[in-house]
């Protein structure tokens, strides 16, 4: 794997293999591996941190959602569904040396347009930005940290 920066995100023991002339990296999720890019280091490592510090459940996130967008099909990189199984939050990744952009969160609001989840995440590793929506508003607003997944199922929990 190309030297990436150390993350803003707590270290984990992932899983390295070489085929051929590809580094993969062990997706839990999906339960195989998958090219090892920049874009999904940081995946690995952000999922790692939901579930192991943040106590988001393994099986309420999944990995490159399919949806069609405007008879168009796109990939969300994340999305965690709520003990209802509807999408509760979309997490779009990008590699460690990739600002963060309102492009980047003008791609996830489109995906979003679908999906209604009511949290969207961008992260490079290094930033992470959360929001949540207020459709009644039409409106949205940044969180000071990610939450914890008990907050976001029970809104009446501390966190």
């Amino acid at each position: 794997m190309p030297q990436l920066p150390p993350l803003h995100l707590p270290p984990f023991d992932f899983k390295l293999k070489k085929e051929g002339e590809i580094l993969k990296i062990y997706d839990s999720l999906r339960a195989k591996y998958v090219a090892a890019t920049p874009e999904e280091y940081v995946r690995q490592h952000f999922i790692n941190y939901l579930i192991h510090f943040m106590h988001y459940p393994a099986s309420h996130i999944a990995n490159e959602i399919g949806i069609e967008l405007n008879g168009t099909k796109k990939r969300c990189d994340s999305v965690v569904f709520g003990n209802d199984m509807l999408p509760l939050m979309i997490i779009e990744y990008k590699a460690p040396n990739v600002e963060i952009t309102q492009v980047t969160f003008d791609q996830i609001a489109r995906y979003n347009m679908r999906l209604k989840a009511k949290y969207l995440i961008v992260s490079n590793g290094m930033q992470h930005f959360c929001c949540v929506m207020d459709y009644d508003k039409d409106t949205y607003h940044f969180l000071p940290r990610i939450p914890e997944f008990t907050s976001l199922v029970n809104p009446f929990s501390e966190n």
